[in-house]
């Protein structure tokens, strides 16, 4: 039988090409391999580049398709996939925040890329916030949705009990469908047969044992974690409901 989101990923596959992106598999170094949906060269190098990071469910095809639809004529769109997501992956043992962000720029700069805006969310937002914190030459400004620049063991412990979840590999690596349902976050979840959500359990939520290990990386001591000077415009985007970054806590990190 045909698992139905692998069918999906085949027609995204298609539309991310009729957009003009192409997938492109960079050699970060020995053993890590970044894939990068980037314009042909074709394109005119000229427009100003974006730069989309996706979240910890799904890949960025699969998160930002819609946004690639719309904006690739009038800007350079770039959209790769995090390490142990879509077809990046890497032997090496690093599973943090910081090595996803330093892969993310060398990859970017082995494409020509030299100035871009980046646009992060929720897990990608972090990495986008490492990423303009250390490459400030290259990232422009940031657009964060949903996410802050750190998840500190305090913020952490507050999220879970808002989500009612002891960790967050149970809530972001479900072995069941009713377990995908909560991992997909949504306002409002369309009609979907659980068809649809037992095929992700196979595509989606692979790589089970890496996945696990970047989530108890992106988890920091408070005392490690001081607020950076950010150079860059910084844009935060939140739901008035979003249950694990209030909008009274984008205004916190704004001030």
């Amino acid at each position: 039988m045909v698992n139905t989101v692998k069918l999906y990923q085949a027609l995204l596959r298609a539309t991310m090409k009729l957009a003009g992106l192409r997938p492109r598999k960079i050699e970060i170094e020995p053993g890590t391999i970044m894939n990068f949906w980037a314009p042909t060269q074709s394109q005119n190098n000229t427009k100003n580049a974006v730069v989309f990071l996706h979240g910890f469910v799904g890949d960025g095809m699969m998160t930002w398709h819609l946004q690639v639809l719309a904006l690739a004529k009038k800007y350079a769109v770039y959209v790769p996939d995090l390490l142990f997501f879509g077809s990046s992956a890497t032997g090496d043992s690093r599973r943090t925040v910081d090595f996803q962000a330093e892969c993310v720029a060398k990859g970017l700069l082995a494409l020509g890329l030299q100035r871009c805006t980046v646009v992060g969310f929720s897990y990608g937002g972090m990495v986008a916030f490492k990423l303009a914190e250390l490459q400030p030459e290259l990232v422009e400004s940031v657009v964060a949705t949903c996410s802050i620049p750190a998840m500190t063991e305090s913020m952490s412990k507050e999220c879970l009990e808002k989500l009612g979840c002891p960790t967050w590999s149970e809530l972001l690596l479900p072995n069941s469908v009713s377990g995908v349902k909560k991992a997909v976050g949504s306002h409002r979840l369309p009609r979907i047969p659980n068809r649809v959500f037992k095929d992700s359990l196979e595509v989606i939520f692979n790589n089970k044992k890496e996945k696990a290990e970047l989530l108890e990386a992106f988890v920091i001591p408070d005392k490690d974690f001081t607020l950076p000077e950010y150079s860059q415009k910084v844009h935060l985007v939140c739901g008035k409901e979003d249950k694990m970054f209030s909008v009274e806590t984008m205004k916190e990190f704004k001030q």
